[in-house]
């Protein structure tokens, strides 16, 4: 493309959404947070690019494009329902930005383009035709790649680029030297290739290379498939079978240039920057350094003043450096050594290797994310930065999987330090298939949450935020959908490339995050509770727990006909029979027959009729109270009992939850498949489910539970006497608080008081709010506001100590457990009164919440070895809030009740307050809770 510098018939068109989402992740390791608590990196990248470009091209026309999300999705959605499903939504510190975009956009006098219902993408690719097609050049500013269908004479791109460029400038010529094909091929290379972040299928198998290759050979996809069996193999059969979805696939990654929205290129212009605004927004936004550069530090009176007129030389106020970017790292087959082993002789020389390394990093290849089913394809090992090997399972020459792990057995089993992410999820796998896997763990996920426990965990993440690496997708080795293979089925040659990828990267951050977790002081939390704990939980979820199906189908036909019976009197009361499962009849039923008042609403302007509006509704009219209760009574119905059974292992004959280490920001376990923390225990059918969960044939379950934890925790921390008291003479803390609060004498204390007292008790360790106490209550926030301050004034150690939680996190910005646990708080600063509310509540919380859990893990990782040193045939099988669920082998229920007993108590001692631990054995989990 010829460059028009000083012409005004260049129209440049700004990629609102991937340049944002570039300037975010450009600060992922250092984000920029003003004295408000907000993190500005996007807002602070976006502007210093689009000034940079402003200073090196004088420009008229120009328009920044935004997407508009519409309910009802676009055009690709209508052909495939699963387009960008699988994407992550953009993260929240992102989508607070886009707001300060547009009006530092809008300030510059740069026009916003944006239209409802399409994509930015169809946005610019319809004006940069329109453009062309008047004679005009076009200049489109992305790091998308599938813009480079669009090149032309006419109409080029700017890429943000890597190291100290400014910008990559890529045209259709530039595109034919480097791949080979015509811009317009482009569309066909990604219709085979795929695109893995937006979902689109592709063809299996068929990669950027391979697509690029046929493409060379044939003009575009439906010559590609017409030649499948002159492609043959693997590839040439997918071609065959996939053809519907690669003609779909290109349908999905061709951008419209003939949209109809009624935008007219020729007045996307900007003329008269607002520099009083934009003086006042960088102000706001605090970015000094972009007041400097843009000259806006003086008095501002010239408020029609162009940038364009201060866009000269390299002394001109507008000429300064790209930021501060590094060069986003990519595997590069220059720089590393990776290497796959093929034949038995070689694995053994491996294995003796391997030996003479005591640090290694080591991930595992499988068939399923599911640890329980998956079967292994193979194993990679690293102990020098970028160099690894992978072991396929079996062997190229025919050696058996077997075969393989017997040759590796003595040095996986033996006490070295084993580097990983996620390694429970390895763990489990090697025991599935044999290998008790061995030696002190360093597990990098654990690490990174440790660190950043509300940041995203898996390895992508935490190699772009630590190393600034991306890695390649697995969707690159075995797609996605319907048409997704597993890892067996890819080339091992591609297999191990992904594989020696993933145990490099976890070698190379572990030296980064142990030196992070020193410090701030948190490696003895690591190194002593966390890392231990990983192979406690794989131990658990190998070993599963026994559930009696005829139980859950009992209570499941009851349910049926309770669900029956709340529906009818749902019905009676409506007037008409709808579904309740549906919101929008429900709301058409509440709020225009019923007329009852529309509390809040959706995303959508349609009316809420969330948990927390039925509830407030509910002292209005019986509707919504019904409505609630058969909501839960169905979850429970479908969440568990209809499913419960299914999950059960076909070999085991056991369930094998999945417990989640690294999800919660107070430090608590999660689980998953099923969740066992959210079966509800103060419900009698929530009660009822635990009698499905059975011990072993002539064995029998013990429950152990801390009693009361969190408010011994709180009487602890706070000192104060009163609460302390009635711990330590054994007394009932809640009838205690009911006469406190009531100023009666505790034996005058009515049921309903105590129930209050307890609902306050437990509602200020999580810093409710009045409003939120009220809820719980089904009373009125004037009740609720008075009882809270009763209760302040009763305990007035407490109240001291919720005030000062909050100031020492608001100070140090971060919220910290009693053995030195860190939760970052970083809108305890900011000026929005309710997020600022919500960050106090968590600084009240998470010290609370994190010693509880701090103190379960380490009984759990004591109690761990206690049972294997005294090798006792009873397991641990269930963590579940302050609860350990055990399988207790007959003749050990008295040693097993003694070590739990003592290792609970003893696993963090609180000042001023006993610890107690109710253990109880049965037939049954109910029975024994």
């Amino acid at each position: 493309m010829a460059h028009a510098e000083n012409d005004d018939t260049t129209l440049y068109l700004i990629d609102a959404m991937a340049l944002a989402y570039r300037a975010h992740y450009i600060f992922i390791k250092r984000p920029l947070i003003n004295s408000k608590g907000e993190n500005t990196s996007a807002a602070y990248g976006f502007t210093n690019s689009l000034l940079k470009l402003i200073s090196d091209h004088e420009m008229e026309h120009i328009a920044v494009v935004f997407d508009v999300p519409s309910q009802d999705g676009t055009f690709r959605e209508d052909i495939y329902e699963d387009y960008k499903a699988h994407r992550d939504p953009p993260p929240e510190d992102l989508l607070d930005n886009l707001p300060r975009i547009k009006a530092i956009v809008r300030a510059m006098d740069i026009p916003v383009a944006e239209v409802e219902g399409v994509e930015a993408d169809d946005v610019i690719g319809t004006l940069a035709r329109d453009a062309e097609h008047d004679g005009a050049d076009v200049v489109i500013v992305s790091p998308d790649k599938d813009f480079k269908q669009l090149l032309s004479p006419s109409i080029s791109m700017y890429k943000p680029a890597r190291g100290d460029q400014d910008f990559e400038h890529i045209t259709a010529e530039s595109f034919r030297e480097e791949m080979g094909l015509e811009p317009s091929q482009f569309i066909d290379m990604l219709a085979l290739w795929g695109d893995s972040s937006d979902n689109v299928p592709g063809v299996p198998l068929i990669g950027e290379k391979t697509s690029q290759k046929l493409l060379r050979e044939y003009p575009d996809v439906e010559s590609v498939i017409a030649h499948a069996d002159e492609v043959g193999g693997k590839r040439g059969q997918n071609l065959k079978e996939f053809a519907d979805q690669a003609r779909m696939s290109r349908k999905l990654v061709q951008i419209k240039t003939d949209v109809d929205f009624g935008l007219d290129w020729h007045q996307l212009r900007q003329a008269n920057p607002d520099m009083n605004e934009l003086r006042r927004l960088f102000q706001v936004f605090e970015f000094e350094s972009l007041l400097d550069r843009v000259d806006l530090n003086g008095d501002g009176t010239d408020a029609s003043a162009s940038s364009q007129t201060t866009s000269g030389d390299d002394s001109d106020a507008l000429s300064f450096d790209f930021g501060p970017y590094e060069a986003v790292k990519e595997l590069d087959p220059d720089v590393v050594d990776y290497g796959f082993i093929q034949h038995r002789d070689e694995l053994e020389a491996f294995a003796e290797t391997l030996a003479e390394h005591d640090r290694y990093a080591f991930d595992t290849e499988t068939t399923s994310t599911d640890s329980m089913i998956a079967s292994l394809v193979g194993m990679s090992f690293a102990w020098t930065p970028h160099e690894a090997t992978y072991v396929p399972t079996p062997l190229p020459d025919g050696t058996s999987t077997q075969d393989v792990l017997d040759v590796l057995r003595d040095v996986l089993e033996a006490p070295s330090t084993l580097i990983g992410h996620n390694l429970k999820y390895d763990l489990v796998v090697m025991r599935r298939h044999g290998v008790d896997v061995q030696g002190t763990i360093f597990d990098t996920m654990i690490a990174h949450y440790l660190l950043h426990p509300e940041q995203a965990q898996n390895l992508n993440d935490v190699a772009r935020s630590i190393l600034n690496y991306k890695m390649e997708p697995i969707e690159n080795l075995i797609g996605s959908g319907r048409s997704q293979i597993t890892m067996r089925e890819v080339d091992i040659a591609d297999a191990a490339r992904y594989a020696c990828e993933d145990a490099d990267i976890s070698l190379q951050l572990a030296e980064p995050l142990e030196e992070a977790l020193r410090e701030i002081d948190l490696w003895t939390i690591a190194a002593e509770m966390e890392f231990p704990l990983v192979r406690v939980l794989a131990e658990m979820e190998h070993t599963g727990i026994r559930v009696d199906t005829d139980v859950l189908d009992a209570i499941s036909e009851r349910l049926a006909d309770e669900l029956d019976d709340i529906g009818s009197q749902i019905y009676e009361l409506a007037g008409t029979e709808f579904n309740i499962n549906s919101t929008q009849q429900l709301g058409t039923v509440l709020f225009e027959k019923l007329d009852l008042p529309v509390i809040s609403k959706t995303s959508t302007g349609r009316p809420s009729t969330k948990e927390s509006v039925l509830e407030e509704l509910s002292t209005k009219h019986d509707l919504p109270g019904l409505v609630l209760d058969w909501r839960k009574t169905y979850k429970l119905k479908s969440t568990y009992l209809d499913s419960l059974g299914e999950l059960v292992h076909p070999e085991t004959n056991r369930i094998h939850t999945s417990f989640n280490q690294a999800r919660t920001a107070t430090g608590r376990l999660s689980s998953s498949d099923p969740n066992l923390q959210n079966i509800p225990i103060r419900t009698p059918v929530g009660r009822e489910i635990r009698k499905a969960f059975v011990p072993r044939e002539g064995w029998q379950l013990m429950a152990a539970d801390y009693a009361q934890i969190e408010l011994r925790i709180l009487a602890s921390m706070s000192g104060d006497e009163a609460m302390q008291e009635t711990f330590r003479s054994g007394g009932d803390i809640h009838t205690d608080a009911a006469a406190r609060v009531y100023d009666i004498d505790p034996d005058d204390v009515t049921r309903d008081q105590r129930r209050k007292a307890k609902e306050v008790n437990y509602g200020i360790p999580y810093g409710v709010s009045p409003w939120g106490l009220a809820q719980r209550l089904r009373t009125s926030v004037e009740e609720a506001q008075e009882l809270i301050d009763q209760y302040r004034k009763s305990y007035p150690g407490v109240a001291s100590l919720l005030n000062q939680l909050v100031e020492e996190a608001r100070d140090k910005g971060y919220a910290e457990t009693l053995r030195g646990r860190r939760r970052p708080i970083p809108d305890l600063t900011a000026s929005n009164s309710n997020r600022r509310s919500a960050a106090e509540r968590i600084a009240v919380n998470m010290p609370i919440q994190g010693t509880q859990a701090d103190m379960i893990k380490i009984a759990m990782n004591s109690i761990d070895s206690r049972i294997r040193q005294s090798q006792l045939d009873s397991r641990m099988l269930l963590q579940v809030h302050d609860e350990l669920v055990f399988d207790v082998a007959p003749g050990e229920e008295d040693a097993l009740k003694s070590l739990v007993e003592t290792e609970m108590n003893a696993a963090l001692p609180l000042d001023g307050v006993p610890v107690v631990v109710d253990i109880a054995l049965a037939d049954n989990w109910l029975e024994a809770h």
